[in-house]
Parts: C-alpha cells; sequence; structure tokens
C-alpha cells in the first residue's frame, strides 16, 4: 500500500533559543493517510470550506469563535474517516534533553533524530511511504535527504520513495496536522486562555475518551501519542 505521511511541528524554537518558557514540550505531529484516500479527503475539505466561507490556511492560532463552527466540523470529519485518517504525534520533554551527550550539542541534529522516532514505529512492512514536512530553513543542508536515507536503511522491507518540504499554505494535509499538534500542545501545557480553543480540545477528548495530550499505546491507530522518555533510556 502507498501511504503519504503529512507532518508539522510546535515549539522547535525550545530547543534552540535560551529564552525562558513557561512551556516545557517540543511537539511533531503527523497524519498518516493512503495515497489513494488523499482526493477524496482533500475534497471533503474543500466542502467544509465553502460550506463556511473559511478559504484561508488551516491552522491552530486560526481557531476562533468566528470560525469555531468550520474548526468543529474539520474535527469531525477527522474522527469520521476511521483508520482512513490518522495522527500521530511525539512530545519531547526540554528538560529531559541532553544535546550535548546525545546530539553533538547540535540542537538540529536533536529535531531530526526526533523526527526519526515519530515515524519509524509506524511504518510497517511492504508499504510505500511518501513523507512530506512543512518547509522550514536549516543550519546543514541536506537534513531530509539524510532523514530519507536512514528511514530506508533501518526499514528494509517497506520502501521510503521521499522525504520533502511543502509549504503549508499549498498543503491542506499539513495543515490538518499543524491543527491537531497545536490541540495535544494546547492541552499538554495548560493552556486555557481561549474559549474557542478549549471547545475544540474538548472535542477531541470527548471522541478520545480522555485527554488528547495523554499516552497512548504504540499500537493505538487512530490518534496516537508518544510521550518519549529520555531520561529512562527508552528511545
Amino acid at each position: 500500500m502507498d501511504i503519504e505521511v503529512y507532518c508539522d511541528e510546535s515549539r522547535p524554537e525550545l530547543f534552540t533559543t535560551k529564552a525562558t518558557s513557561a512551556d516545557r514540550y517540543m511537539l511533531i505531529g503527523s497524519i498518516w493517510i493512503p495515497k489513494d484516500s488523499r482526493s477524496v479527503i482533500k475534497d471533503k475539505i474543500r466542502g467544509l470550506r465553502q460550506k463556511h466561507s473559511a478559504f484561508g490556511e488551516i491552522k491552530w492560532h486560526a481557531v476562533a469563535p468566528s470560525k469555531l463552527d468550520f474548526y468543529r466540523d474539520i474535527v469531525k470529519l477527522f474522527f469520521s474517516e476511521g483508520d482512513n485518517l490518522r495522527f500521530r504525534c511525539i512530545l519531547i520533554d526540554k528538560q529531559q534533553v541532553d544535546l550535548g551527550a546525545y546530539h553533538k550539542g547540535d540542537a538540529e541534529l536533536g529535531f531530526y533524530k526526533f523526527y526519526y522516532q515519530l515515524l519509524h514505529h509506524w511504518i510497517k512492512e511492504g508499504n510505500r511511504y511518501s513523507i512530506f514536512t512543512d518547509t522550514k530553513t536549516t543550519r546543514v543542508r541536506h537534513r531530509l535527504k539524510e532523514l530519507h536515507q536512514i528511514l530506508n536503511r533501518s526499514n528494509l522491507f517497506s520502501e521510503i520513495l521521499a522525504v520533502q518540504a511543502l509549504p503549508s499554505d499549498e498543503a491542506v494535509l499539513i495543515q490538518l496536522a499543524d491543527l491537531l499538534v497545536g490541540a495535544v500542545g494546547y492541552c499538554c501545557h495548560g493552556h486555557g486562555a481561549s474559549p474557542a480553543k478549549k471547545e475544540i480540545v474538548a472535542m477531541i477528548e470527548e471522541y478520545l475518551g480522555h485527554a488528547p495530550c495523554e499516552a497512548t499505546m504504540r499500537d493505538e491507530k487512530k490518534f496516537n501519542i508518544f510521550r518519549i522518555r529520555l531520561n529512562e533510556g527508552s528511545w
């Protein structure tokens, strides 16, 4: 089967700045979808845009009272699609990250190692994968090429066709990843200033039966949360 994976992240600057922040988790989220289902899902999202006259970029920061009905319908669509539309997110506690010991003091290298952890454990034998990330500037060239090579070497019975950056404003499934990873981050950081965002988090919690930031088993297929425990040597 051909699978496409669309990724986005939240708070990567926690690794690269010395500025203090009440937030402690960097998150990387991903949407997993069979290639054959992509056009159908995109058509459904297009229909919701037309229904609500919501034509801007879908993203967590855009959740507001004036757009709440649209974002409710986006969440309903995600959960209505079953295993055809899946989400996996890794949470990294900045207080547990030792860049010097494990990443040669290189925050960018550490960032892409966590991308590997997000992806590798959900790659299944016999499938072919195309992975898309949001476009970002890197200090070292070819980071995505290296990630592509490492994923292929560590998954001998599957094939990674591509690891490629796309502008998020041109990739609605990266936008969907942004929305869901934003909701998880809002939950795990205890934010609560926005009633509209709180409602979306509560809606996701109702579907799941637990808080969106709660860790799940690795084989949880629909909404998978990986809280990596670096201080236990578990990765």
